[in-house]
């Protein structure tokens, strides 16, 4: 017997909305854009020292593989930045009240999957939420996840390569911009770069932009923070070996991850730590039309992660143009977070 169905009575979950995506990073299907990324990893692959931009390391895989990293023992940052946020977070909302920022777009530079900044997303409740990263279909199911969360929240998923630019689509608020810039990401930029990059957020021609919200690692003993960088699972190995499958794929080329290891070491006078692939064997290296003699010990270098003092960091955020700066630590001063108003 078919009985009348009452609507009312179902307990059915609201319909949410699905997050605007806009992919402006397709080296793999854009002849142009495969051209300049092909061009960019055979000239560090030719150079003298032989070197692959950080942002290489986020595929599909390799961002599975940065999520498990967070979880390990011997990385601290992650953990160490979230307590920071979870002991500050209604001061930062404060703070940003206190500045007249109310209701903010909030732009996550390198936003992964997008867990640091659902912690914040309570507390400063940002009309728009604009994650950006370069791993394009890790982001899309990350900000499908926000979505789901904050269903009434206005999402503009960006897919960039933020490094080469930061021209946002027309889709991103212009006012009330907040730059969330989280993970000491910023470490990996050689600090004329990072200067540069501070410059350009802090530039008028980025709209309404307010300030920054960034997290940095500070400096410490030389032990922990080569631990964080070599872990004892091998999951920081594997994360940077798989570089070299993602080198293979945008340039053709027939890397075989059995023939290097993995080198990471605290550069003292630099004030950075730095990862490296180094040969277990004299080998050669092809891709198309070009060619590579790589000697047993000989390096390709995969990143660098500076590490920084309050003093330093403060100084170079005045530098770059930001007036008003605060900063919160964890009780041992490994990390800071930074709040840098324009």
């Amino acid at each position: 017997m078919n009985l009348p169905l009452n609507i009312s009575a179902l307990s059915l979950p609201l319909p949410t909305a699905s997050p605007q995506f806009i992919d402006l990073y397709r080296p793999g299907t854009d002849a142009q854009a495969g051209q300049a990324t092909a061009q960019e990893l055979a000239d560090g692959l030719t150079a003298p020292a032989a070197s692959v931009s950080p942002k290489f390391f986020y595929n599909e895989l390799g961002s599975k593989l940065f999520e498990a990293i967070t979880g390990l023992d011997e990385y601290y940052p992650t953990r160490t930045e979230a307590g920071i946020f979870e002991a500050a977070h209604a001061d930062i909302a404060d703070t940003l009240a206190a500045a007249g920022i109310t209701r903010p777009c909030l732009i996550d530079l390198g936003a992964g999957n997008c867990a640091k900044a659902m912690t914040l997303i309570p507390h400063l409740q940002p009309r728009q939420y604009v994650p950006v990263d370069i791993s394009v279909e890790f982001l899309r199911d990350a900000a499908e996840q926000v979505q789901n969360s904050f269903p009434a929240l206005d999402i503009v998923g960006v897919g960039m390569d933020f490094s080469a630019g930061l021209a946002l689509p027309d889709e991103v608020q212009a006012y009330e911009r907040v730059f969330f810039y989280p993970g000491s990401s910023l470490g990996n930029f050689h600090p004329a770069q990072a200067l540069q990059f501070l410059k350009h957020i802090a530039d008028p021609a980025q709209g309404k932009a307010r300030g920054l919200l960034m997290g940095i690692d500070l400096v410490k003993d030389t032990a922990r923070l080569e631990a964080a960088y070599d872990d004892a699972l091998g999951v920081t190995g594997a994360f940077n070996k798989n570089l070299l499958l993602n080198v293979n794929d945008l340039l053709g080329s027939d890397f075989d991850v059995r023939q290097w290891r993995h080198v990471a070491l605290f550069n003292v006078a630099e004030s950075r730590i730095e990862m490296h692939l180094e040969a277990m064997q004299e080998l050669t290296v092809r891709w198309p039309g070009h060619a590579r003699n790589f000697m047993a010990g000989e390096r390709i270098h995969t990143e660098c992660s500076y590490k920084y003092t309050v003093d330093g960091m403060t100084a170079l955020l005045r530098q770059a143009g930001f007036k008003h700066i605060e900063y919160w630590t964890d009780p041992d001063s490994w990390f800071a977070v930074f709040w840098a108003a324009v």
